[in-house]
């Protein structure tokens, strides 16, 4: 009798060892857990571009053939550099900053008429979702020149021209880097005449490096 219970003991402490040793060879390693903190960029660099149309005529091309073009002071094609900065804590905010160049010339041939301007922008964004985006912010252009390449007015004086620009507004709304623009502002030229350089303006946008 006590030779078959030991005999029982012996098997069950058998079974037991061997389901521990099949238990054992399926266990699995534990997941990797992603550091999030390790992917998160505060500033990334930041490149931008617009074609902006709108404003008073600042001048008026009159060619040979009797045609006419007029520049205006919210028209040019603008490339800008700059830095976004993300919060941590609040990942759909985003703050832009950048500095440009924007610059309208006209179909003459023998010279080399030009509007040019340095547009500083201020903004802060929203995403809505991953890709749609929302912006408002100030916006302020430096060192408006008109340059005629000498050719003078209808009065015979140069046709060059310099403008303090005020600082104004800007909203934006963009969809995966391909936006549309609104700008409000002023020129005041010399003799304190003002115009209106008021710009709709399709954008182009992006950070490097890109966001996963």
């Amino acid at each position: 009798m006590k030779k078959k219970l030991l005999l029982s003991l012996l098997g069950l402490g058998s079974f037991y060892t061997a389901n521990a040793q099949v238990a054992d060879s399926t266990k699995t390693a534990p997941p990797v857990v992603e550091n999030v903190a390790d992917n998160y960029k505060p500033v990334r660099f930041l490149l931008g571009g617009a074609f902006e149309f709108g404003g008073d005529e600042v001048g008026t091309v009159t060619f040979t053939n009797g045609d006419e073009q007029s520049i205006r002071a919210g028209q040019g094609v603008a490339i800008a550099v700059g830095a976004e900065f993300q919060f941590r804590k609040l990942e759909q905010l985003r703050l832009r900053a950048t500095v440009g160049y924007k610059y309208v010339t006209t179909a003459a041939d023998n010279v080399h008429i030009r509007l040019t301007r340095v547009p500083l922008h201020f903004t802060a964004n929203w995403m809505a979702t991953e890709k749609l985006r929302f912006g408002a912010g100030i916006v302020k252009h430096q060192a408006v020149k008109l340059n005629t390449d000498g050719l003078k007015d209808m009065n015979g004086n140069s046709g060059n021209a310099t403008y303090d620009a005020s600082t104004g507004a800007i909203f934006e709304i963009a969809y995966s880097g391909i936006g549309i623009s609104y700008t409000i502002m002023d020129y005041t030229d010399k003799d304190n005449f003002t115009y209106s350089a008021n710009s709709f303006g399709i954008t182009i946008s992006g950070v490097l490096p890109k966001r996963k």
